[in-house]
C-alpha cells in the first residue's frame, strides 16, 4: 500500500509485523473486544429465550421470529438515537449494535428452521415463516425508527 504525504511525495508502506504481514488490527483491539463481549451477551440472551420457549420440530418457530423482530425493533431505536439524537462513545455502536444485537438476532437459525419445516413436510409453513421473518424484521426496524424519531421531535419542539 502506498500513501501520499503532505509534500506530494510517496510515503513508505506500513511496517510489517512479525512474520512479514502488515499489522491488520493495529489500534482496533478495543473494538474487536467490545464486539466479542457484546456478541456473547446477545447470543446468551437468545439462547435463554430458546430455553424458556422451546419449539418442537414440527411447530412454527415463534420464539426465533419474535427474537428477530424484537432485536430489529431495538436496532431501529438504537440507530436513530446514535445517529440523530446524541453522539455516543465510539465503542457503543460496535458493542451494542454489532455485538449485542448481532448476537441476539439470528437469521441463520431462521434459515435452518425454514429448512426443518420443509424437511418435516410443511413447506407452506416454512415459506410463511420465511416471509414473516423478512417482513417482520424490516417492519420492526421501520416502525421502531419512525416512532423514535416522532418521540424525539416532539420533545425538541
Amino acid at each position: 500500500m502506498v500513501r501520499s504525504d503532505r509534500t506530494g511525495g510517496v510515503a513508505a508502506p506500513p511496517r510489517e509485523a512479525a512474520g512479514g504481514r502488515p499489522p491488520v488490527l493495529r489500534g482496533q483491539g478495543a473494538t474487536v473486544a467490545v464486539v466479542a463481549l457484546g456478541g456473547a451477551l446477545g447470543a446468551c440472551a437468545r439462547y435463554g429465550a430458546a430455553l424458556a420457549w422451546p419449539t418442537g420440530p414440527d411447530a412454527f418457530p415463534w420464539t426465533t421470529l419474535l427474537v428477530n423482530m424484537l432485536g430489529c425493533g431495538v436496532i431501529g431505536v438504537f440507530l436513530v438515537l446514535v445517529t440523530e439524537v446524541w453522539a455516543p462513545h465510539p465503542l457503543l455502536r460496535p458493542f451494542f449494535g454489532t455485538g449485542v444485537l448481532g448476537g441476539f438476532t439470528t437469521f441463520s437459525t431462521a434459515t435452518v428452521e425454514v429448512q426443518r419445516l420443509v424437511d418435516h413436510g410443511a413447506p407452506a409453513r416454512g415459506l410463511g415463516y420465511l416471509a414473516a421473518t423478512v417482513l417482520g424484521a424490516l417492519g420492526s426496524v421501520w416502525i421502531a425508527a419512525g416512532l423514535t424519531r416522532r418521540l424525539f421531535r416532539r420533545r425538541a419542539a
